[in-house]
This record gives structure tokens, sequence and C-alpha cells, in this order.
């Protein structure tokens, strides 16, 4: 029989989960409108993000693993992956080759006055 091991070290990450959609369809990328969204660079370094809304964005170019807080996994994705990143997320990016991405924020409830 197994013995539970540290399955609850970062249970309140548990449910926050990176997805990564390798390289999808151009009907799929057009369809989200990619083109439309705005865009992101960053050199090669890391990074402490904290995301306070789902992000979605496709790498034009680049290599990251993302470590999500209070995990010892890691998530990898780089050019052409599509990526859903969870609200409430907190994690850091090791970026190994220079990201250019398009991103969107999914803006549920709040407003923003222009």
């Amino acid at each position: 029989m197994a013995s539970s091991s540290s399955i609850s070290n970062s249970s309140e990450n548990n449910n926050l989960r990176i997805i990564v959609e390798r390289n999808p369809s151009e009907a799929r990328l057009s369809e989200l409108k990619i083109k439309c969204w705005p865009k992101w660079g960053c050199s090669p370094g890391k990074y402490q993000l904290k995301f306070d809304a789902e992000e979605t964005c496709y790498l034009l170019k680049g290599k990251v693993k993302a470590y999500p807080k209070g995990s010892s996994e890691f998530v990898e994705f780089g050019a052409g992956d599509l990526v859903i990143i969870p609200k409430g997320i907190s994690c850091t990016w090791d970026v190994s080759l220079a990201v250019d991405k398009y991103y969107k924020f999914e803006s549920s409830s709040s407003t923003t006055a222009s």
C-alpha cells in the first residue's frame, strides 16, 4: 500500500495550472484574433510574476521555464506555443531566449476608465 507523501505542500496552487497548446492551427489563432492583441517582450533573465487576471499569450519568439511558487516542477514553453496562465498564480519565469509575444488579459468584472 502506498503512503501519502507530500500531497499538501502547495495546496493553494494545486488547481492553478499553466496550460500550453503546442503549435495551434492558423484557424485557431485567427479565431482568437491574436494579431489584434498587444505585444510584449523581454530579454533573457529571471522574472518574478504574479498574475491578477488570466493571461492568454502566443509566443512568436523565445523560450521560458515557468516555476510556480511553492513547486519544484516547471512548465516549459516557447515560440509557436499558445499559453494560458491562470488568475492568481505566482511564478518565476526563467527566460533563456528573448521573448516576443502577443498577449491578452481576461477582464472578467474589472472595468478601467480610459
